[in-house]
C-alpha cells in the first residue's frame, strides 16, 4: 500500500509517519514549505528528520517539497484571519490528494492529536476533511503530548524536531476552534484555491537524500 505523509519538522507528524510505515510499501513525504512565514532552519530541520526517518522505516520513501507560503500569503490578503489554520490544513490536504492521484496512493497520514491545537478540534477536523474524498489516517488522535514525545524519543526524531526554527507567523492571535464549513468556503472563494494547489504540486521539488 502506498501512503502520502504530510510531514512537518514538528514532533507529531514524524511519529505518525513512523507508526504507519509498518503498513506501507511506500510512503511519499510531502512537506509544505511555509516561507516567508517560516524560515530556512525549519526547512533544514525537515530535511534532517526525513533523512533519519528514511533510515528508521522499512518501506520505500519519496520526498517532495511544496511551496505553501504563496497560498498562505494570498489567503491572508483577503480571508478572515481566524480561519487561517483551517485554510492551511485544507490546502495541505489538497496538495496531498493531488499527489495521491499521481502516485496511486490510498490514504493520507497526518499527525493530529485531538484538541492539541486550534486546527485539531473535532469540529475543525471535520471541516478540514471535507476538502478531499480519500481517507485521512491520524494514528496519534487519542494520544497525549507526553505519549507522542516518548515515541519520538524512542525513534530518534525528538531532538531533531525541537531544533530552533521560526514558529509559523501566519498563525492568528485568536484562531477559530469551531469553524463552519460554509464560512470557510466563503473565504476560500475569494482566491482560486484549486489553481494554487495545482501550481504548487506542479512546481513541487523532488528531494533526493
Amino acid at each position: 500500500m502506498r501512503l502520502i505523509s504530510l510531514l512537518s519538522s514538528g514532533i507529531d507528524s514524524p511519529v505518525a509517519t513512523y507508526l504507519l510505515s509498518k503498513k506501507a510499501e511506500e510512503i511519499i513525504f510531502i512537506h509544505a514549505d511555509g516561507r516567508p512565514f517560516s524560515d530556512e532552519k525549519e526547512y533544514n530541520n525537515f530535511i534532517s528528520i526525513s533523512k533519519h526517518l528514511k533510515k528508521q522505516i522499512n518501506c520505500n520513501v519519496k520526498i517532495f517539497v511544496v511551496n505553501h507560503g504563496s497560498a498562505l500569503y494570498k489567503y491572508r490578503q483577503s480571508g478572515i484571519k481566524r480561519f487561517t489554520c483551517v485554510f492551511c490544513k485544507r490546502m495541505l490536504l489538497r496538495y496531498a490528494k493531488k499527489f495521491a492521484d499521481k502516485e496511486n496512493a490510498k490514504a493520507i497520514i497526518m499527525g493530529d492529536s485531538l484538541g492539541q491545537v486550534a486546527s485539531q478540534t473535532l469540529q475543525n477536523m471535520k471541516v478540514i476533511d471535507q476538502v478531499i474524498d480519500i481517507p485521512v489516517l491520524r494514528p496519534l488522535i487519542g494520544l497525549d503530548k507526553e505519549d507522542i514525545i516518548r515515541i519520538a524519543k524512542n525513534i530518534g526524531t525528538y531532538d531533531l524536531s525541537i531544533l530552533p526554527s521560526l514558529d509559523c507567523t501566519a498563525v492568528p492571535k485568536k484562531p477559530a476552534t469551531k469553524s463552519k464549513l460554509e464560512d470557510v468556503l466563503f473565504e476560500e472563494a475569494k482566491i482560486d484555491v484549486d489553481r494554487i494547489a495545482k501550481q504548487a504540486v506542479y512546481e513541487a521539488e523532488l528531494i533526493s537524500l
